[in-house]
């Protein structure tokens, strides 16, 4: 992964392979079960609290995004929201609307029940509300609050930065954590707390979990983990002095957050008010301190290049985008069709999902990835 000057940031491209790897055991374990030979205790935990991926895809996304437009912004004096938009669009929608296209011409490619309409995909509005019964491509919720931030904060940052408030920011992303947990306390009074069992569950998805109103905290805290270092120089020299003290305490609050929430997002635990209040702010914060530990020089992960976590950051995208399709292909066809045993099947899966991530990522996002950087360039001179 590399920030808008070019440098590869190794450790940021281990903790994307990081999330990656937590999302496709999580939804593997969800929809067919990993293999009980395979769930030793360390293993199992990380199955398990694998939905958390998504929290740290969101704040590796806030700090970049923000990294990016304070460097454009210090460049040319303004915020270019426009140029902003170009490039976004160029990075994420070719490969989401090739396998949106793919999800709908091939119905035996769909995991779950059903589609949701596909103008609610077209808008990215399919997370407000979320229909739980549609369940098909249901992982797309989490771009659809990718796409929510990336309309409002470059405009948002454009009026701070025209009212010379930049530096005050910080300010504003603490009171938006601050409304996020009284939103999120609203919503569990009306929808949540009245129910009990599976019906408490689905409420707390649908009015809690799946949001974007009330899931802003990973990628406010990569905002304000870049509005520190870009504003904060001193703060910042202090900071990365040490790295594997700041990993220690991530991994320290996103172990308690393992037993706040059971591990498990389908948990009883998931819809207590301790967990809405306090355990997504939680995790947000406990990611957080990792991806500074990330970029810390001091630290291992900052030092240390691999060229199978560069692989895997590099395929992110196009993997989380297909890897339910292609575990629902070999599960319901090759396993059946060959008699493979539960581990072979999962094994398969798990290779399958990143050969077409990597086929969807060289057939389609690495083209229009060239095609931005001389077309964008070109537009913005």
């Amino acid at each position: 992964m590399s920030t808008s000057e070019g440098a590869r940031l190794h450790g940021l491209d281990h903790l994307r392979a990081a999330a990656i790897v937590l999302v496709l055991l999580f939804h593997y374990h969800v929809y067919y079960g990993v293999p009980a030979a395979f769930l030793v205790p360390g293993f199992k935990a990380l199955v398990l609290f694998g939905w958390s991926g998504v929290d740290l895809f969101f704040v590796l996304s806030g700090y970049l995004i923000g990294d990016k437009l304070f460097r454009d912004a210090a460049q040319s004096g303004s915020v270019r929201v426009w140029t902003f938009y170009l490039n976004r669009a160029f990075r994420i929608l070719p490969a989401y609307f090739v396998t949106l296209a793919i999800y709908f011409l091939f119905t035996e490619l769909q995991e779950g029940r059903a589609l949701q309409p596909l103008w609610r995909f077209l808008t990215f509005t399919q997370n407000i509300p979320i229909d739980l019964f549609a369940n098909t491509f249901s992982h797309a919720w989490s771009l659809c609050v990718e796409e929510h931030f990336y309309l409002i904060f470059p405009v948002a940052l454009y009026f701070l930065y025209a009212k010379k408030l930049q530096r005050q920011g910080i300010y504003v992303l603490l009171a938006l954590i601050a409304l996020g947990i009284v939103i999120r306390y609203v919503n569990w009074s009306e929808y949540v707390d009245a129910f009990a069992g599976r019906r408490r569950l689905g409420a707390a998805l649908k009015y809690i979990y799946y949001p974007t109103y009330t899931r802003l905290d990973g990628l406010l805290v990569g905002i304000g983990i870049a509005s520190m270092f870009r504003f904060s120089p001193g703060l910042k020299d202090r900071l990365i002095r040490y790295g594997h003290l700041h990993l220690c305490c991530g991994l320290a609050i996103l172990a308690g957050c393992y037993f706040l929430f059971d591990g498990l997002i389908l948990s009883a635990r998931f819809s207590s008010l301790a967990t809405t209040l306090i355990g997504f702010p939680a995790i947000a914060v406990g990611y957080g301190f990792i991806v500074v530990s990330a970029l810390s020089p001091s630290s291992f992960l900052y030092r240390i290049e691999f060229r199978l976590t560069a692989f895997l950051a590099t395929l992110a995208y196009a993997m989380y985008l297909t890897h339910k399709m292609a575990n629902h292909w070999i599960n319901t066809r090759i396993a059946l069709q060959y008699e493979l045993s539960d581990g072979q099947t999962f094994l398969l899966s798990l290779a399958v999902a990143v050969l077409a991530g990597f086929g969807l990522h060289f057939a389609i996002e690495r083209p229009f990835l060239r095609l931005r950087d001389q077309w964008v360039d070109v537009k913005t001179k």
